[in-house]
């Protein structure tokens, strides 16, 4: 389960990762203080040519660099180094790829500002090929312009809208509910669970399932059935292979029909075989009330045809499962850390459930220091350090004019460790985001990225993320098991570089 995104190779999830919003709030106008660094780039209007950046070699790039600063599973560390050194833009080449690297909130605010309508992502040449061959549709992650917008605003009028995503916290807890008692089953005697990620994957996987598809895989049952493992299998190998042809000409790969070829279509057609066969069940399910089912509304209430349900639906479902499981064991990492930040939220719950027995979307309104640790840990720890956007017209940003077609990689984490952002910024600390909505800058946090090319899920992760720790703090305590550091790699998304040390101790 945990291989879903790490799977495929380093180099490519370093160019990919989808952009997405702001936070829901307006945002001030941001003024970006240069400092020593910025005060020595050359005058606005300067050309992409300008802009420092590491030393890069023909063929490689920067690559060389990059590997003597740890290898590409520390290359976010790389990168807040980089901008240490050269400010808050640069620019940075592996291989044939060039990219332009901005980690401040004021050039994200003009960024934001200026996008057009319909935003470019990085084109998934591997997903458009298996689409093209197998004539399936493109989904929101591959879908440019108009037509993308069209598929945009059906899902996001369901998926973006809180009143309408907290209608899902009945689903939620379903899962939950299966998983607080798995939990008791599979510690050991001390309160520890072996190779936690992967359950944490076995939950996200199961509910964004029952949410997509109304469909229990099973995963949290002692026996799973051939169906799930085979649906499973198909994810996993789906994206190793298209890691592969993101950095080899899928062209050839097609051509040629080798067996990394042959697997992505494999993959891809039990995925959309899957996907189908529950889809069109709920459709007929709800056929005389469609209004009823949110996924049958976004269908009948839009322009929207079977297929491109079909594939929208589907990279939902590829694309929320590991940085939904990733982000909870982060924040169980650091509340476990954090004894009196626990404390803490362990009072807010019981306050709350006092009233509401049951976690729910409503009752977590009521729960600001819930939210602030999950914000406070996607700061500290993020799930995603970086995000990327294709420019899609010339665009000034800072000093440097830079041409349509720039790759922008937004680095999130940099923002989020920046001391010009945050006070005391290596420390967990949530109650940083309860002092006054103006006092962080809305550009310094965007796990999810920047712009109207936003994450579809990004709401139901969210409700996700709140009511499963919600779940979890109201039944265990969490303990480290050892104070040794834990460090980041970078495999895709950031994952612990050992087990994480925790335990859960029944209350």
């Amino acid at each position: 389960m945990r291989s879903q995104l790490r799977k495929a190779p380093q180099v490519f999830e370093f160019l990919k990762k989808k952009v997405v919003g702001v936070q829901h709030t307006m945002p001030r106008s941001s003024a970006c203080a240069l400092d020593s660094k910025d005060v020595s780039l050359a005058p606005c209007g300067h050309s992409v040519t300008s802009i420092p950046g590491p030393r890069s070699w023909p063929l490689v790039g920067s690559l060389f660099e990059l590997l003597l600063k740890g290898g590409l599973k520390r290359q976010h560390e790389a990168l807040v180094h980089y901008h240490k050194k050269f400010g808050k833009i640069f620019k940075m080449k592996l291989g044939s790829f060039e990219s332009v690297h901005i980690g401040a909130p004021c050039l994200l605010e003009a960024l934001f500002r200026k996008e057009s309508n319909c935003p470019q992502r990085l084109e998934i040449k591997p997903w458009k090929a298996y689409r093209d061959y197998r004539d399936e549709a493109y989904g929101l992650m591959i879908l440019e312009g108009k037509d993308w917008q069209r598929v945009r605003s059906a899902f996001q009028q369901k998926l973006m809208k809180p009143s309408e995503v907290m209608k899902l916290d009945r689903k939620i807890n379903q899962v939950m509910a299966d998983f607080i008692e798995r939990m008791g089953t599979v510690t050991d005697p001390i309160g520890r669970i072996e190779d936690l990620y992967c359950e944490l994957n076995k939950w996200s996987f199961e509910t964004i399932c029952l949410v997509l598809y109304d469909k229990r895989f099973g995963l949290l049952q002692k026996e799973v059935d051939e169906e799930a493992l085979s649906f499973i299998k198909a994810i996993k190998t789906m994206m190793s292979t298209f890691g592969t042809m993101m950095v080899t000409p899928v062209e050839l790969h097609k051509s040629l029909n080798t067996k990394t070829w042959q697997d992505h279509t494999d993959a891809w057609d039990r995925i959309f075989k899957t996907a189908k066969v529950y889809i069109d069940k709920r459709l007929s399910t709800h056929s005389a009330n469609p209004a009823d089912d949110f996924l049958c509304d976004i269908y009948h209430s839009n322009d929207l045809s079977r297929k491109e349900l079909y594939a929208a639906t589907a990279e939902l479902q590829v694309g929320g499962v590991e940085t939904t499981a990733n982000s909870l064991l982060w924040a169980i990492f650091n509340i476990s850390r954090n004894p009196h930040v626990q404390e803490k939220l362990h009072k807010e719950i019981q306050d709350v459930i006092s009233v509401h027995p049951i976690p729910t979307a409503k009752a977590i309104t009521k729960m600001p220091y819930l939210k602030a640790c999950l914000k406070e840990s996607m700061r500290l720890t993020p799930s995603v350090p970086f995000t990327s956007r294709t420019l899609d017209k010339e665009t000034v940003l800072g000093d440097y004019v830079l041409p349509k077609g720039t790759v922008l990689m937004i680095n999130s984490q940099v923002l989020g460790s920046n001391e010009e952002y945050f006070d005391d910024g290596k420390q967990f600390k949530p109650e940083r985001w309860l002092q006054g909505r103006n006092s962080i800058n809305p550009f310094a946090h965007v796990p999810f990225g920047i712009g109207k090319r936003m994450c579809i899920g990004r709401r139901l992760a969210e409700l996700q993320l709140q009511l499963a720790l919600c779940w979890i703090i109201k039944e265990f305590r969490i303990v480290p098991t050892d104070l040794d550091p834990v460090e980041m790699n970078h495999s895709g998304i950031l994952v612990p570089s050992r087990e994480m040390p925790v335990a859960f101790i029944r209350r």
